[in-house]
């Protein structure tokens, strides 16, 4: 490699003349002039196509966007869509339901008209109503009394009242006198046409209530005779009376 180190500028020019030379040198710059210009439009034209290809996927990229923005908004149109019309459905069954309560109660009415062996000289147990209070296990009752003879007297008595239910597992049944400080002349009535009874009770603890039975009682007098009405009613059934009932 030592004969490298000796070529110089000034070795060429001597042995192969200034023309030559000047030849030599013009086309070795020519020829990197060639090269270079290759080699640039090489890299351009790489550069174009992973631009294109760049640019294509972008494309398909925004298409995308647009799809699926298009798509999200019709899917948000349909669930508008349907939870407007689930509330129109929700407002139709509740009026159903209303309107189904109000037959069934306006039922249970003619029934007691028409069924004699369910009240007592014309007096019924037109209902019996339950409602929670503050106080665990504390509750309110209403019992509603109506007479239907066309010719009514004053129909004089009282009612009893007891829980049906399970007390640690085994059944119970509680009168209303071990639940309340309720007297029994606030359970009497004397009445032309309607009266409500209504009065507090506490549950003791651990007690499932299951049923809650009503007993009228007529007590034979100058006007009347002795009769009594005995009907019972789901605990349940009976707290929902009042929620049913509201507008």
């Amino acid at each position: 490699m030592n004969w490298l180190a000796k070529i110089n500028l000034s070795t060429v020019v001597t042995r192969l003349g200034t023309f030559r030379s000047a030849i030599l040198l013009l086309g070795i710059i020519i020829i990197s002039l060639f090269c270079g210009y290759r080699i640039g439009n090489f890299y351009h034209g790489y550069q174009v196509q992973t631009l294109a290809l760049q640019k294509s996927r972008l494309d398909t990229l925004y298409q995308n966007i647009v799809e699926k923005s298009q798509r999200l908004n019709t899917l948000e149109v349909e669930l508008e869509v349907e939870r407007m019309a689930n509330q129109r459905s929700q407002k139709v069954l509740k009026s159903i339901e209303q309107k189904h309560f109000q037959v069934k109660k306006d039922l249970a009415f003619y029934e007691k008209i028409m069924a004699p062996e369910k009240q007592a000289n014309g007096l019924v147990i037109d209902d019996v109503n339950l409602t929670k209070t503050g106080s665990p296990n504390h509750y309110r009752f209403q019992v509603i009394l109506v007479q239907q003879l066309l010719r009514k007297r004053f129909a004089k008595g009282f009612v009893e009242l007891s829980i049906t239910g399970s007390l640690n597992g085994k059944p119970t049944n509680i009168p209303l006198t071990k639940l309340s400080a309720i007297t029994k002349q606030d359970l009497s009535f004397s009445f032309q046409y309607f009266q409500m009874i209504s009065g507090e009770l506490t549950l003791p603890e651990n007690f499932i209530a299951e049923k809650i039975s009503v007993s009228v009682i007529l007590p034979k007098g100058k006007w009347q005779e002795y009769n009594r009405v005995d009907e019972s009613y789901l605990w349940q059934k009976a707290l929902e009376n009042i929620a049913q009932s509201s507008p």
